[in-house]
């Protein structure tokens, strides 16, 4: 596959992940955050239509596919995003303009990741609607899913923090890196909250 910003995760997974595996950032790690939410999104629905008897598990369904979709679109941005970051990085330490580059790519990428950590935090309350209200005997599946939003929220929150510090070193803002630490605490926040449902469904599924 010849290497393109825009790689679409409508590809098809091998040459995705195949991509994902090159040395080009495109799509990186916040990309592969979001196709961890879209997976979490798609598991969860997945529940939810084994659990027919229940109309809040009707419009949790709903609710999800709206959100795989997201999840998706977001990351298929991101991985856009990254390659202009990778561009601004790759300037030589003379050009007159890569520290304002640099800059404006990290503080893009740090909003990219708060946007695709907005979408896990939106899909932690499928995550206890289900819980209570899930098919028992996907128990497991409703497990993995958790996992996978954990995983997701975390890769978002990881690249918030190491993007802002790019940012920080490249003299943006403050009061823009003040909002973006903000919302790195609300996606630890929410990660700390899914590891606990994590942990809580991996030890049923196991009984």
């Amino acid at each position: 596959m010849d290497h393109d910003a825009d790689v679409p995760t409508s590809t098809p997974l091998d040459g995705w992940l195949a991509q994902l595996g090159q040395p080009n950032g495109a799509p990186g790690g916040g990309a592969a955050a979001g196709v961890m939410l879209g997976i979490a999104a798609s598991l969860l629905r997945m529940v939810a239509e084994y659990t027919p008897d229940d109309p809040r598990a009707t419009e949790c369904a709903d609710r999800l596919a709206r959100m795989r979709v997201e999840a998706l679109d977001a990351a298929e941005a991101d991985g856009i995003l990254s390659a202009s970051f990778g561009a601004a990085l790759a300037l030589p330490a003379e050009d007159s303009e890569r520290d304002a580059r640099v800059r404006d790519a990290a503080i893009e990428a740090a909003e990219s990741s708060t946007r695709l950590g907005a979408i896990g935090i939106r899909l932690l309350p499928e995550v206890r609607v289900l819980t209570e209200i899930g098919n028992p005997h996907l128990q497991a599946d409703l497990a993995v899913a958790a996992e996978a939003l954990r995983a997701g929220l975390a890769g978002a929150t990881i690249n918030l923090r190491a993007n802002l510090q790019i940012a920080r070193k490249h003299d943006a803002p403050a009061p823009l890196r003040s909002d973006l630490d903000a919302e790195g605490s609300r996606l630890t926040e929410a990660q700390n909250a899914v590891a606990r449902i994590a942990d809580e469904l991996a030890a049923r599924a196991g009984e």
